[in-house]
């Protein structure tokens, strides 16, 4: 019987209507990777493409024995794929880039020789881009800079797939959403090091972006999740609490000065709009620490259900 051989690295690619890409990314990261001393694999995702992309995936696979390829049911989203790819992994090392062609899997031996310089985490940053500016450019460099200010993690390009993580960590991480992007603000939140490095960004030469304005929103939406997840949750009493004490406060001064305006300027209680604010104000501030401890139980039974530490160990000594 065969041994089974270990694999050090895996390559992650999601792919959806790219069936004028995939066989030539394939040959590109075979060139790439030939000098790799280590055995590798090629992991294709391919999110319920209409065209012919899963029959050009199958003819690889029976050509090389070092890919593989999952095909979806239906269209699921690149976070959905990249988690599927990184579930199937095996290699040490895990590198995600993009199916259509504009990241350069000549910069993969390059991104592998940093992170074995101690990172955890290696991120592509396409600093000349070959994109539109107002559809593309424009709403990244916007959406690069939010992120980077709200999650403390400072990189230049979160949008950018190429990557490369430690298998430790990507395999640590639940993704949801379009939350593919803010995989370093977790990781770093966790204790990874992280770094960017510079790559090659190319235009497309075939098919059709599928990016659109929308997805900006869902960026943006996606943020506040993440940063409520990654702050609060293991408290949410905090969160929810703060404005709820904050609202009852509120809601108490409100009374107060109806109280002074009634006795020091003879404003009568119920022909003050102040008496209704105080009142609104209270309620609210009750609902939002009844929220909160709610949400306690549930973070509760969320952990002690699933016996999910609310710690990640990095080594024991």
């Amino acid at each position: 019987m065969k041994e089974k051989v270990k694999v050090h690295l895996s390559l992650v690619i999601p792919v959806f209507n790219e069936e004028q890409n995939v066989v030539t990314l394939h040959k590109e990261m075979t060139e790439a990777l030939k000098e790799h001393p280590f055995p590798y694999e090629i992991i294709f995702v391919d999110d319920g493409s209409t065209d012919k992309t899963a029959h050009f995936l199958k003819q690889i696979c029976l050509q090389d024995e070092k890919v593989k390829s999952i095909l979806f049911r239906s269209n699921f989203g690149q976070t959905a794929a990249l988690s599927a790819g990184f579930d199937l992994a095996e290699g040490e090392l895990i590198v995600s880039l993009d199916g259509d062609g504009q990241n350069d899997p000549a910069d993969i031996p390059m991104m592998l020789k940093i992170i074995n310089q101690g990172y955890d985490v290696v991120c592509g940053w396409r600093k000349k881009r070959h994109d539109t500016f107002l559809s593309r450019r424009l709403p990244s460099f916007i959406a690069n800079r939010i992120i980077a200010f709200v999650t403390g993690v400072f990189i230049h390009d979160y949008g950018c797939t190429l990557k490369v993580y430690k298998k430790e960590i990507i395999k640590s991480i639940k993704l949801y959403g379009e939350m593919h992007r803010f995989i370093p603000a977790y990781a770093s939140w966790a204790g990874a090091k992280v770094t960017e490095v510079q790559v090659n960004h190319r235009p497309r030469t075939a098919g059709i972006s599928k990016y659109n304005i929308m997805r900006s929103f869902k960026v943006i939406l996606d943020l506040i999740t993440v940063k409520f997840l990654c702050d609060y949750s293991t408290s949410p009493i905090y969160f929810f609490g703060t404005f709820g004490m904050g609202l009852c406060g509120a809601g108490f001064l409100s009374a107060i000065i109806t109280l002074v305006e009634k006795y020091y300027q003879g404003v009568w209680v119920h022909k003050n709009p102040l008496i209704l604010l105080a009142i609104l104000l209270v309620i609210l501030g009750v609902q939002f620490i009844m929220i909160g401890l709610l949400a306690e139980i549930l973070i509760r039974i969320y952990h002690e259900s699933q016996d999910k530490k609310t710690y990640i160990i990095k080594e024991i000594l």
